[in-house]
């Protein structure tokens, strides 16, 4: 938690974005994972985290617009629940830490608001995304649980956005630290894969140590040997030699702050040559993604330039043909790379997106595409200093996907698929870096995570 002036100045902020009503943040409470006593880790609201810092279920975080107050609603621990868990914090004590004198129980909350309601006052909520919060909300608004994320506030979410969106300088150095431990977990996946261990082997591995330094990882772990399925999170496969192994894995901190990173390495410690081919493909529309990314540069326009590359270089090895910078415009790269190049990264791994990724990663200037792959890139809009992205260029060859494109006969005139066909089998390859959007640029965040072809193999020699 930080010194509680960042929450005050952060409400204080928020407030500036605003006109009248009440702002209402809810804590998350516990998740139950088969009994309602045994929970899930827990994990808070990223936006309560952020203005008010508090790490702890059954409390509601108010603005009140008109008054020009902030109060804090909870229920102090009962010996009961001190037994089990210790010593706990009074809701007074929270106040004070995150800088809120007004405060008061649960019930005095419900009479808060249902005194706002008789009065019309307006209600600033976030879409909820947990099914009690949404319950919750439907009870105190008098609103249909159906109703409720359509009724959430778009002022209160783009005021949010427009705070979350630039990191400030306690953040940039969470969000440094937490990409330090995602460099240890990739580092001890390269280490660690040998032929004849189970996938599952280095991913609960690469998981303990994210858990040694902070809250765990910050999405679940992506390792395998099939990289051309992009969210892939079954480890039951065993490693073999000849294949590739691709591993998509961050960590959070204790703070809340997530990294995220993706390494693709041959398990035998030695690129063959078609790997080592399409994988200096993939490197250099992430190097050259990184060496371009600067403020005043829309993200679309990086993105664009990294599935030039991705076709240029599928050209030049006889997979694609015709023009590559047409297409990558008219989507044909999405053959190889049906993704967006990068997305924003804080307090989730995603962030914000449950706020509405269009409101996130686009705006009045910039407007999401609707071609496919193209379509989609979560952040497109232009980048300004303290934006935190992404990069994650990737080459996949999706035996379902050659196959329906072959069938429907799409964009022939750019791809070789009896070449293509070759390739299936391959796997996937995708790198990923975490950058910072500097005043003049771009930095790479955290420690230096080795991506050459000769670094790799070096790595897996030790």
């Amino acid at each position: 938690m930080f010194n509680k002036e960042i929450y005050i100045n952060r409400r204080k902020r928020l407030r500036a974005h605003l006109g009248e009503g009440v702002v209402i943040l809810l804590s998350n409470n516990e998740a139950p994972m088969n009994y309602p006593s045994n929970t899930y880790r827990y994990r808070q609201d990223s936006s309560f985290n952020y203005f008010f810092g508090l790490q702890l279920p059954g409390l509601v975080g108010v603005i009140d617009l008109d008054e020009g107050k902030d109060m804090l609603f909870g229920d102090d621990y009962t010996i009961d629940d001190i037994i089990w868990m210790g010593n706990q914090p009074t809701i007074t004590e929270l106040g004070e830490m995150c800088g809120i004198s007004h405060v008061q129980n649960i019930d005095a909350f419900t009479a808060y608001m249902e005194n706002a309601c008789a009065k019309v006052r307006k209600i600033h909520f976030l879409p909820p995304y947990r099914a009690d919060s949404q319950l919750l909300l439907s009870k105190l608004t008098n609103m249909s649980v159906y109703d409720v994320n359509a009724n959430a506030s778009v002022e209160l979410i783009k005021a949010v956005i427009a705070l979350r969106n630039c990191k400030q300088p306690e953040e940039i150095t969470e969000i440094d630290a937490v990409c330090n431990t995602g460099v240890k977990m990739h580092l001890a996946a390269i280490h660690h894969c040998k032929a004849g261990k189970i996938e599952r082997e280095l991913a609960g591995m690469i998981e303990g140590i994210a858990l040694s330094e902070g809250n765990g990882i910050s999405f679940p772990v992506i390792l395998s040997q099939n990289g051309e399925t992009l969210h892939n999170n079954n480890h039951e496969q065993i490693l073999e030699n000849g294949r590739l192994l691709l591993v998509d894995a961050g960590a959070e901190s204790v703070s809340g702050y997530s990294s995220d990173y993706t390494r693709t390495f041959p398990v035998s410690g030695k690129f063959t040559t078609k790997q080592r081919e399409i994988y200096e493909i993939v490197l250099k529309a992430n190097m050259d993604s990184i060496a371009m990314a600067k403020p005043g540069l829309r993200y679309f326009d990086v993105h664009l330039n990294a599935t030039t590359v991705i076709a240029d270089g599928l050209t030049k090895l006889g997979l694609m043909k015709g023009n590559p910078v047409d297409a990558a415009k008219e989507g044909a790269h999405a053959l190889f790379m049906p993704h967006g190049l990068g997305h924003m990264l804080g307090l989730d791994v995603h962030d914000m997106e449950g706020l509405g990724e269009n409101y996130v990663g686009y705006d009045e200037q910039t407007k999401r595409s609707t071609i496919f792959g193209h379509a989609s890139l979560r952040c497109g809009r232009e980048l300004q200093p303290g934006f935190v992205v992404t990069v994650e260029p990737g080459i996949y060859f999706i035996p379902q996907l050659i196959d329906q494109w072959e069938k429907e006969k799409k964009f022939t005139n750019y791809i070789n698929y009896n070449k293509v066909r070759e390739y299936i089998g391959f796997g996937g390859i995708r790198i990923e870096d975490d950058i910072l959007i500097t005043q003049n640029g771009c930095r790479v965040l955290g420690k230096a995570l080795p991506k050459t072809v000769a670094d790799i193999e070096n790595l897996m020699k030790q």
